[in-house]
């Protein structure tokens, strides 16, 4: 997905066709500039307020957040004798960050002595999503990890049939279908729950998407057969997956599913 992963330009295997060849490192790695207010509390207290943020782009992971050094509140980091070793970026030196009783442990890092092909990184720290309560993108709050600026979903309605079998079994038939195209992933058929012929019960499990929302998930019956989360759907989507909410999309090792071609 995105740049870096799967078939991404950044990725150490890209996909497509091009006209031009990348002279470089097959591990590839890209600092670039991210203008947005980004704001995160612990305890109820902000330590961490920033609009110069980085994204950094690295073959092979997701983008991660990285902030000039001084928009952290260095009243609340304590260094650690924490080191880690990158062969592309250098030795990253940890701080533990605390905020009224909460204490966590190297939860900042940073390269104060990059490698020469990553100088840009001396004055930055990045900061583990886990180790604050809340993230803040200007006003509004962050759902998962940041979103990364080339990742895009698109929510298209089709009138192409999509099936979903278990065994020959139809579990759902919709010419009603929405098809979600997600960047390096298949298109996926999201389909009304009026056209599901198999009985959905709800799970307990769910799972959050920075750009299609938090998802409910739905284990379905066949006879005396439960395949378990074998379905999920976005009940409150984000903007992007307007389209898909309510509709149920399927994904299990005894399911087969498919889209008509026009």
């Amino acid at each position: 997905m995105t740049l870096t992963l799967g078939p991404g330009p950044l990725g150490t295997q890209p996909g497509g066709d091009a006209n031009y060849t990348i002279d470089g490192p097959a591990h590839r790695i890209w600092f670039q500039a991210h203008p947005r207010r980004i704001r995160a509390e612990l305890a109820g207290e902000v330590v961490l307020d920033t609009v110069g943020g980085h994204l950094l782009h690295e073959s092979n992971l997701l983008p991660r957040l990285y902030v000039p050094f001084a928009d952290l509140d260095a009243d609340r980091l304590t260094a650690t004798d924490h080191t880690t070793h990158c062969p592309f970026k250098g030795d990253a030196a940890y701080w533990t960050l605390t905020a009224g009783e909460r204490v966590r442990e190297n939860a900042v890092w940073a390269y104060p002595d990059p490698l020469p092909a990553a100088p840009w990184l001396a004055d930055f720290a990045s900061v583990y999503h886990w180790a604050a309560d809340v993230w803040y993108e200007e006003d509004e709050p962050v759902l998962g990890h940041f979103r990364d600026p080339y990742h895009r979903v698109d929510a298209r309605r089709s009138a192409r049939r999509a099936d979903v079998t278990a065994r020959g079994e139809t579990v759902a038939s919709s010419e009603r279908t929405v098809l979600v195209f997600e960047t390096g992933l298949p298109p996926r058929p999201y389909v009304p729950r009026d056209d599901v012929a198999a009985e959905l019960v709800r799970s307990e499990t769910t799972s959050v998407c920075p750009y299609k929302g938090a998802a409910t998930y739905w284990s379905v019956k066949l006879g005396d057969r439960t395949l378990e989360d074998a379905a999920w759907s976005y009940e409150e989507p984000l903007p992007e997956a307007q389209a898909a909410r309510g509709h149920v999309a399927f994904m299990h090792d005894e399911l087969a599913v498919s889209v008509a071609a026009p």
